[in-house]
């Protein structure tokens, strides 16, 4: 069973987090405060933290460069791009945005576990629905046709084939992609999808990414 450490001082939302949590099958343990979160990290090591950045004692920023080989899921008012981007390369895998839906962040716990339990060598292709995704020479495959592509269509398609099937929300996407293109806004992401399916097109498989009206986009593989 997996745990996932709760750093956050606001009770009412600990407890709803870990209710929810426990309710998925994972077991939790819980910090009020970023002094204690240090010494919680100490004697329990989760397989994912869930982490407040406005903690009372050690603010979570700073919390966040002492933890290795944890995947972190900010949750955080602080809304500003700089914020994000600083958390973001600062060592979070993933942020989001209070107020949030609880079905948004058990999925984005779902896609860092995923990550994890795949572990995609660096160089080794990944195949999804007859799709071949070259990591070395970022080119997508189809048969013997291929397309190269841009760093961030590249890092957009991996993320969605990664997550075949899987419906991830705009913010989502820009969040797991932050490391890779950290200039590529809600206003850009349109248009970068929007030449990756022509580049798809080129190879016959133009329908593999799927837009969810008002949510996001997903990976279709069939």
């Amino acid at each position: 069973m997996k745990t996932i450490a709760v750093i956050e001082d606001d009770v009412h939302i600990g407890n709803i987090l870990e209710e929810s949590l426990q309710k998925e099958g994972y077991q939790t343990c819980r910090a009020y405060s970023g002094t204690e979160a240090k010494y919680l990290l100490k004697d329990c090591k989760p397989d994912l933290i869930l982490l407040d950045l406005m903690l009372p004692g050690i603010a979570g920023e700073e919390l966040l460069l002492d933890i290795r080989n944890i995947p972190v899921i900010v949750m955080s008012a602080k809304a500003g791009i700089d914020d994000k981007v600083t958390a973001l390369l600062g060592g979070a895998a993933d942020y989001i945005t209070k107020p949030f839906e609880i079905r948004e962040l058990l999925a984005r716990i779902t896609v860092q576990f995923r990550k994890r339990e795949t572990d995609f060598r660096a160089g080794e292709p990944l195949m999804v629905g007859g799709l071949t995704l070259d990591f070395e020479l970022h080119e997508i495959c189809s048969g013997s046709s291929v397309v190269r592509l841009t760093r961030t269509e590249f890092a957009i398609l991996k993320l969605l084939m990664q997550n075949s099937g899987q419906v991830l929300s705009k913010s989502a996407i820009l969040d797991n992609i932050s490391n890779d293109t950290p200039d590529c806004t809600e206003s850009s992401l349109k248009q970068h999808i929007s030449n990756l399916r022509k580049k798809l097109y080129d190879i016959g498989r133009d329908e593999c990414i799927e837009a969810i009206w008002g949510i996001g986009f997903r990976f279709v593989s069939e």
